[in-house]
């Protein structure tokens, strides 16, 4: 199985998991899928008063010098993680 192909397959794996994972591991989670995706940061970050969109602005952003395939490797091994610590294979 190719990197994007297990990329895809950890990005539905995740919506299973039996338990939402911790803020902080969804904004990594977040933040690796859009640099994935989408590449570097292409927008402003958000006005003040989104809390929550700033926090996934800033995760994003945070990681804008990794290679597309890189934030593909990471965001797979931390759906695994997720995965072995809720008990599920991966």
């Amino acid at each position: 199985m190719g990197l994007k192909e297990e990329f895809e397959e950890c990005a539905e794996k995740v919506k299973t998991l039996p338990k939402a994972p911790s803020n902080d591991d969804m904004l990594i989670l977040y933040g690796h899928y859009k640099q994935a995706t989408v590449g570097p940061v292409n927008t402003s970050r958000p006005g003040m008063l989104d809390l929550r969109g700033k926090a996934k602005w800033d995760a994003w952003k945070a990681i804008e010098g990794k290679s597309k395939e890189e934030a593909m490797g990471d965001y797979i091994t931390k759906v695994k993680q997720l995965m072995e610590a809720a008990g599920m294979s991966a």
